[in-house]
């Protein structure tokens, strides 16, 4: 049976333009959805965007723009974003879809069918900009004595009437879930802030607002609205029909991977699965939450004026090189920092050097000196075998990396066989043997064809347009890209494209 894999990014909030480090939450999302399909599963692959609340509503008005209006423009700009960045989604979730407000109303009604809703008042301070309800505990006091929130958001005193979920009784299953489920939530540093969080204790969730109207209105009482986050989490549902079960997508539940930025981590580890128990639904496999991006090693701000356009990155320096770097600079879950220095290196050293010139040196070879006709197998040195045992094992090596979202760890093991050729090529030496031993020759260029394709073939998730092209020149037909089809070696005999350049070294324009 074919196993299925579902993986999601957080839904967007539509209040500004898309940066990096949306491009970035999607960009590794779509690393691990292709590299789940290219391993031969059935993968659902869903994204979206969140577009009520009352910041949303804010803002339209203060653009002088309908809030529907506002909402559909923005939402756009995302999904021209992942466009841009070659996002492979199964799936676009808008929380404003008649879907998913049946879907959102479907587990509200669940939820308080099974007597873990009720109606009171909440008085107490919301960050508007957040969409959060801020703990008095929680409250941080800046220098002139003002009050904000952990994230330095403005906050404001609030009472009204609302719907209060009985998030207080779910405390101890959520700490019991924690600890019998440690892959529950990754990486360890919010693990143990979401820990530290619940044990703490839990008070009861409004759930709902009259102050405003932009939201799914309360079943059977629409003077309220859903609190943001009941609305937005309960996309995931939508994405696979819920409440219909007969859905197709049903089978797609539960999910096996929320990605989501570590500032809406709670949301995800607490809310999230407490609402899914409370409808009785059962909870996805994992939440992995990953760090924060700085500009030249300051954080990115509005007033600073360095949040990146993902688009003018691609501009610059192509896609591929910008999805590379994005993967390649820090370790999946840690902060990261972009850097143009960083990003030169990465592309002219790894990306041109290593990788560039290795498919360049070996292609070239073919079609200057066998007529650009593969080769077939040859007789296998001891040097020959060892190599392309390495090649032999990335993808299991691989996939164990992948598995447990070490998407850095897994483009570090393809590039240990990249520089592993590169010192077979150096070692063997074919521009040499073309004056000595032809024979041999063609069995080196061979082995290297070999590896190419391994590598080319495992870096598809990372690198797909330029992937593509390098499979193309190596004579990998269509049919033969997946992971599984490596245990086949290409036939002998195929006659090569001509080769060409696939990453030119970066040279920044002086004055």
């Amino acid at each position: 049976m074919t196993r299925r894999f579902t993986i999601t990014t957080p839904i967007f909030y539509v209040n500004g333009a898309p940066h990096i480090g949306h491009a970035y939450a999607s960009i590794a999302a779509d690393v691990l959805a292709r590299f789940h399909r290219l391993n031969g599963e059935n993968v659902l692959f869903v994204s979206g965007t969140d577009e009520h609340g009352q910041k949303v509503e804010q803002t339209a008005a203060a653009q002088g723009i309908e809030t529907q209006a506002y909402a559909d423009k923005i939402s756009e700009d995302f999904r021209q974003m992942q466009r841009d960045m070659a996002i492979s989604t199964d799936d676009f979730i808008r929380t404003t879809d008649e879907r998913h407000k049946k879907a959102a109303t479907a587990l509200w009604s669940k939820v308080t069918e099974n007597g873990h809703i009720y109606l009171g008042a909440y008085e107490g301070w919301y960050s508007t900009r957040d969409e959060a309800f801020i703990g008095e505990d929680e409250l941080v006091t800046k220098p002139d004595g003002t009050k904000v929130a952990p994230s330095g958001a403005p906050v404001e005193r609030v009472k009204e009437p609302s719907y209060f979920f009985r998030l207080s009784d779910f405390q101890d299953r959520l700490l019991t879930l924690y600890e019998e489920n440690p892959e529950f939530i990754g990486p360890a540093g919010p693990r143990r802030e979401i820990e530290s969080f619940v044990k703490s204790g839990l008070r009861d969730l409004s759930v709902s607002r009259t102050s405003f109207k932009w939201g799914i209105p309360v079943p059977n009482d629409p003077d309220h609205v859903m609190y943001v986050w009941f609305d937005a989490l309960a996309n995931y549902l939508t994405a696979v029909g819920y409440p219909d079960l007969s859905d197709p997508r049903a089978k797609f539940w539960p999910a096996d991977l929320h990605i989501v930025g570590k500032e809406i981590a709670r949301f995800h580890c607490v809310y999230w699965p407490a609402f899914l128990m409370a409808a009785g639904i059962e909870l996805p496999k994992c939440v992995f939450a990953h760090g924060w991006w700085t500009v030249e090693g300051e954080k990115m701000s509005k007033s600073l004026g360095n949040a990146l356009d993902p688009k003018a990155l691609v501009d610059e320096f192509s896609l591929d090189a910008l999805r590379f770097f994005l993967m390649r600079e820090v370790p999946f879950g840690g902060d990261s920092n972009f850097s143009r220095r960083s990003m030169i290196t990465r592309m002219n050293v790894e990306l041109a050097n290593d990788l560039g010139n290795l498919a360049q040196r070996s292609l070239s070879q073919i079609a200057k000196n066998l007529g650009g006709v593969l080769p077939e197998r040859g007789v296998l040195t001891e040097d020959d075998q060892s190599i392309l045992a390495l090649a032999q094992i990335l993808p299991s090596i691989m996939a164990e990396q992948i598995e447990r979202k070490a998407i850095t760890e897994a483009l570090e093991e393809a590039w240990k066989l990249v520089r592993a050729a590169n010192s077979y090529i150096d070692r063997q030496a074919p521009w040499a043997l073309k004056k000595t031993n032809m024979d041999r020759m063609a069995d080196v260029l061979r082995v290297l064809v070999d590896l190419i394709r391994t590598i080319a073939t495992m870096l598809q998730p990372y690198m797909p347009i330029t992937m593509d092209k390098m499979l193309t020149q190596l004579g990998v037909e269509e049919g033969e890209r997946s992971f599984a089809a490596l245990e086949v070696p290409l036939p002998g005999g195929r006659v090569l494209p001509k080769p060409e350049g696939l990453f030119p070294r970066f040279v920044e324009e002086t004055e």
